[in-house]
């Protein structure tokens, strides 16, 4: 009888067999919005109009000032003013709302992430039993069963497919999720990873305050409400049925030292009102940027990057605020169509947290394909990017393998 193999081989062939060949990819993308859509020039008068701020003239003029700068042109909203009128605790600072604010964020959140996981298993071009993995990342719904078991069955996900639920990331938790699953597809031979990401604005939105600082009106200005989902996985069985789009290169996250105070979320019995969004964060942006992404990409040595600098890559940043992409092309010597892409996304929707970065990356594979990208569709190599609480930045590095069409 033979000698029976070490223990030691035996387990590092377990291992080798249940990780896949290849890096993770991203095999389709979908996105979704509410039909309510306000226009920035008409969003100052509606916001101080349905809580009822007429009288705070100084501050609708300065409201009118930050809305004009952000570069926002329109944002969709699930919450409406008849919905707002129905519920007067939402804008009442002394009543307790954060029960029926979690209501109406976890009905939006449940139907925009239903419908653009719909399409990104459209986009990906299998069936939604063949996802293994479901990653949701979401600001709504604080309850058990949580968001992704409810995503799950408005989906026809098996019973066994295995769930991974982050609340309250902020602005990275798009790029976290896309981490997170990059990291699931490469462990797991034949996974696919289903990301969700939703935003649902109600949770923040509150009444101007004559006392408050102006970031609570930057805060009003500049979020709405949206969906992202992202289909990952690696080896990719072949045409006809799966083509990556982007391979996940490498996945890094790190803390800008000194700068906890920056972005700071806290939910209470009103809702985010205990929120902080400092009108630091551009230039603490801008202080670290490039030292981090240098610290990311250096290792790798990108044969594209070389003598065109930060310009021989494309990006993908999660548009924060007109301020913040302003930073990174600044820091970076970035040629103003090198992110087009977000300030797009930025103009359309303005930013609806974590899911903004897949609008963006979205936007960027439509420009690719259609070939509205002409100063980018050489750069096969990439940055998406994005920053939330903490300071955190979350980078993933990309490779534009080009569409689902092509061969």
């Amino acid at each position: 009888m033979a000698a029976s193999a070490h223990p030691d081989t035996v387990l590092c062939d377990i291992h080798q067999r249940q990780r896949a060949d290849g890096p993770a990819a991203i095999l389709g993308i979908g996105v979704a919005y509410p039909t309510n859509c306000i226009h920035q020039d008409d969003f100052t008068d509606w916001y101080f109009g349905v809580t009822k701020s007429d009288h705070l003239t100084k501050l609708n003029a300065k409201m009118k000032k930050i809305c004009d700068k952000s570069g926002i042109k329109k944002r969709h909203f699930y919450h409406t003013e008849e919905m707002i009128g129905g519920h007067p605790e939402i804008i009442d600072p002394a009543a307790p709302s954060l029960g029926v604010r979690q209501g109406i964020a976890a009905n939006a959140a449940h139907s925009l992430a239903a419908e653009a996981a719909s399409r990104a298993i459209v986009a990906w071009g299998r069936p939604a039993a063949a996802v293994t993995h479901l990653v949701v990342c979401t600001n709504a719904g604080v309850h058990e069963p949580g968001a992704d078991l409810r995503l799950a069955g408005l989906l026809g996900l098996l019973p066994a497919v295995r769930r991974t639920l982050l609340y309250h990331h902020g602005c990275s938790a798009g790029v976290a999720a896309l981490r997170v699953a990059k990291d699931i597809a490469e462990n797991n031979r034949g996974a696919r990873v289903l990301v969700a990401c939703t935003q649902a604005n109600i949770l923040l939105f509150s009444p101007p305050d004559d006392d408050a600082h102006v970031d609570i009106l930057v805060a009003m200005a500049l979020f709405g409400d949206g969906a992202g989902a992202v289909v990952v996985g690696a080896d990719p069985t072949g045409s006809p049925v799966e083509r990556p789009l982007f391979h996940m290169v490498s996945a890094s996250q790190t803390t800008l030292p000194g700068t906890d105070h920056a972005v700071v979320m806290n939910l209470s019995e009103r809702g985010l009102t205990g929120s902080h969004l400092s009108v630091e964060v551009p230039m603490l942006v801008q202080g670290s940027i490039e030292r981090r992404l240098v610290d990311t990409l250096a290792p790798l040595g990108l044969p594209d990057v070389g003598d065109g600098g930060w310009n021989g890559l494309f990006w993908a940043v999660h548009p924060g605020g007109r301020a913040i992409l302003d930073g990174y092309e600044a820091v970076l010597g970035l040629e103003p169509w090198k992110l087009a892409a977000s300030r797009h996304v930025l103009r359309e929707y303005g930013n609806m947290s974590g899911a903004t970065v897949i609008f963006v990356l979205d936007e960027i594979r439509r420009r690719r394909q259609d070939g509205s990208d002409k100063e980018g569709k050489d750069c096969e190599w990439g940055v998406m990017s994005g920053l939330g609480p903490g300071l955190t930045m979350e980078t993933v590095v990309l490779h534009a393998t080009g569409s689902q069409d092509e061969k």
